[in-house]
């Protein structure tokens, strides 16, 4: 299979894993305080990811800056991105909480353009465009009929703006470990920086039944465990390009609400995923 070919067939298995977050965290959130959800998550995915790196593959330990750019991409990538997207998620509707995905790619390819001084060709301008446009065509009815609050959207953003900065401070890093080892880290200092503000946020009102542990399982290791990986692997590719496959990402998620939350899945929703489908084709020029 030609390196092409591979890169966009996992980008779109990575859109269709990473997407379903947003439905499994309105389920988990039936049970637990938001942080408790996300706290059982990325522990459970740094203990399964360490003991496979350590004690079956025998991996060697971070050295020197390493402890410091792990920490650093997980305190980004997992305690204030995704502790942000659980609050956020909680006071919004699942579909409008994949719009925060879809709005990833635009802020990714501003910021790696600041950071290394690229031009974006006009190409790649129109994706871009259409990218937005399509994201916008999708979560329409959900904006008619579903609800949002300020606060919500305001830990939404702030939530896209560290996982963007995230994946600029990843693609900047001359990473001497292997893909797996990187996420196994990220996702245990992740939890650890977490941990203080789940623990002082906790009331007692968290009841620990499957509304809890199925979305922990999911989001645990089909997400943080193989969707952070795949996620890693087109990162390292071309940074640009991987981000074009989170525009994906709001059409599946909203399919998903459709059958799972019954949310639902419109003429618009269509018309967004073929507007969106085609920013995917634009998108596959690269920075200058």
């Amino acid at each position: 299979m030609q390196s092409s070919t591979r890169f966009y067939i996992l980008g779109i298995l990575f859109a269709a894993v990473w997407s379903s977050a947003s439905v499994a965290a309105k389920i988990g959130l039936k049970a637990v305080q938001p942080l408790v959800l996300y706290q059982g998550r990325f522990t459970l995915a740094a203990v399964c990811m360490l003991v496979l790196i350590y004690l079956i593959q025998g991996k060697r330990l971070p050295k020197g800056k390493e402890w410091g750019q792990l920490a650093l991409f997980g305190f980004f990538n997992v305690t204030l991105a995704l502790g942000f997207f659980v609050y956020g998620i909680r006071e919004v509707a699942a579909g409008i909480g994949a719009l925060q995905v879809g709005l990833n790619p635009l802020v990714i390819t501003v910021l790696a353009a600041i950071v290394a001084r690229k031009k974006i060709p006009v190409k790649g301008v129109v994706a871009l465009f259409l990218g937005i446009l399509g994201v916008a065509i999708c979560v329409y009815p959900l904006l008619l009929e579903s609800y949002a609050t300020p606060k919500g959207l305001m830990f939404l953003g702030l939530g896209t703006l560290s996982y963007s900065s995230a994946a600029v401070f990843y693609s900047k890093i001359d990473w001497k470990m292997d893909k797996l080892t990187i996420n196994g880290w990220q996702s245990f200092f992740g939890a650890l920086f977490l941990f203080p503000a789940t623990f002082l946020a906790y009331d007692g009102s968290s009841v620990y039944n499957e509304y809890f542990f199925y979305p922990v399982i999911w989001l645990g290791i089909p997400l943080s465990v193989a969707g952070v990986y795949l996620w890693l692997w087109l990162l390292s590719k071309d940074t640009v390009r991987a981000s074009f496959f989170l525009f994906l990402c709001p059409p599946f998620g909203l399919f998903y609400a459709y059958f799972i939350l019954d949310e639902p899945f419109t003429l618009y929703t269509l018309i967004g995923l073929i507007v969106v489908m085609v920013a995917i084709y634009l998108g596959k020029v690269k920075a200058k």
